[in-house]
């Protein structure tokens, strides 16, 4: 801070005035007189206030257990109730201000009550009206402190001052009124975008007519949208010049191009991917790699897959687009499976199909619709005859083979009731030797 005089010297002078004013006052008449005034007004604002609130609180008050924006409102509005008083007290005494200084030809006092009782309303709405705790700390380290400078009538010398005060930052320099009020409506911008983002989230999470990948692109729009009108109003606050920040964006994207294609590419991709709405959190996929499992998270940069064992798949967004991908999910609710097994050579495999049919048919998760259970020879075997039941269930089977499962043991509890064998794996050995055998010598 160079060329300012040293903030003590400036604080010493400041209350020196202080001093010399206040003495100025105790020594006046006409002070005297405006010192009533205020307290006449007080005690008028306040007997006002006894009467109001008593009849304002049971109109603002809501129906118990009332809910609704409405009732919501209404709620809110009764916190406002403490500052009937000081507001009270201060239209009162600006009313009598005119006629003050018309009778005494001056005011300076009934002004310094004016400033007072603005403080007190504004220590009111910090001490019960802004409970958030981000808003009760702004007001009680901004409001209040700007708030007692006013009544102190030494606002607008602190501003000044403030303002002619540079900070160096090598060869940048700002004032310090600047770098206060850049990060006091810093705050209060991104506070109040990040409001604005989880209200927006809420709305858009609740329009279940939408799709999933289409709510979370809406979501993630909103939130780029919100958060860049805060940087941008924020640069304006501050005065930077916007054209620095283009100069910015532009250096960036040359950054993107040479360095950064692939985070680039799995960007683009995820927005892609969120527009189509062919895979979306939920849906069980199958990449070309063989890596299957249910998509659990969708990122700017991947998708995170879950395998049915619990472990976690972190899969880059550009494999969606330049690979093949098996999505069970979105290829409808009806998935046809089937369940391989064999019987004896012995078997009249020609009431085999009816019978197995008939049972697979009575699971209670397997479909009649689009098609029935149809068991099929695939084949003769080393060791039996192979068939396969194919049957369509709703869902999906993932890897657990749960209903292939459930499938066999119906194939096999209905093979044993009706007496047919399923084959052991047979193999003929052939021994060769020129050494007799033991019972060729035992004949000799």
């Amino acid at each position: 801070m160079q060329g300012q005089p040293a903030f003590p010297e400036k604080l010493v002078e400041w209350l020196n005035w202080i001093w010399d004013q206040a003495m100025g006052w105790l020594s006046s008449p006409a002070a005297w007189s405006q010192f009533a005034l205020l307290a006449a007004a007080y005690v008028a604002a306040l007997l006002l206030t006894r009467r109001l609130i008593p009849m304002v609180e049971p109109v603002l008050s809501p129906q118990p257990g009332a809910t609704g924006a409405v009732a919501t409102a209404r709620r809110f509005s009764l916190r406002f109730l403490p500052l009937i008083l000081p507001l009270l007290a201060y239209g009162l005494t600006a009313a009598g201000e005119g006629l003050t200084r018309a009778t005494f030809g001056s005011g300076e006092v009934i002004a310094f009550g004016k400033r007072v009782f603005l403080f007190l309303a504004a220590r009111a709405l910090v001490r019960d009206v802004l409970t958030e705790r981000f808003l009760n700390l702004l007001g009680r380290y901004v409001l209040l402190p700007v708030a007692a400078l006013h009544a102190l009538g030494i606002l607008d010398d602190v501003t000044a001052w403030l303002d002619e005060a540079q900070v160096s930052l090598g060869n940048i320099r700002f004032s310090v009124l600047a770098l206060i009020r850049g990060g006091i409506a810093g705050a209060v911008l991104f506070w109040l975008g990040g409001w604005s983002n989880r209200q927006s989230a809420e709305y858009i999470r609740a329009q279940e007519e939408l799709r999933p990948a289409t709510r979370e692109l809406a979501r993630k729009t909103a939130e780029v949208a919100i958060f860049g009108a805060a940087f941008l109003l924020l640069m304006s606050i501050m005065g930077i010049d916007l054209t620095a920040v283009a100069v910015l964006g532009g250096a960036l994207g040359v950054g993107i191009g040479l360095g950064l294609q692939q985070i680039a590419a799995n960007f683009v991709s995820g927005i892609i991917l969120l527009l189509e709405g062919q895979t979306t959190v939920g849906d069980y996929v199958e990449l070309d790699g063989g890596e299957q499992g249910t998509i659990v998270k969708m990122t700017a940069r991947a998708c995170v897959l879950e395998t049915i064992d619990g472990r976690w798949i972190v899969v880059p967004n550009d494999n969606f687009i330049v690979s093949r991908v098996v999505n069970f999910s979105d290829a409808g609710k009806e998935h046809r499976y089937s369940a391989a097994f064999s019987v004896s050579y012995d078997t009249d495999i020609n009431r085999l199909p009816e019978l197995i049919e008939t049972a697979v048919a009575k699971l209670p998760f397997v479909l009649a619709e689009p098609a029935p259970p149809s068991c099929e020879l695939c084949g003769f075997g080393e060791s039996g005859i192979d068939f396969e039941v194919e049957y369509w269930v709703a869902g999906i089977e993932d890897l657990t083979d749960d209903y292939r499962s459930k499938v066999l043991f119906c194939v096999w509890n209905t093979l044993k009731e009706a007496g047919i064998e399923m084959p052991y794996p047979q193999r003929v050995v052939h021994l060769k030797t020129d050494a007799p055998l033991p019972m060729a010598k035992a004949g000799r």
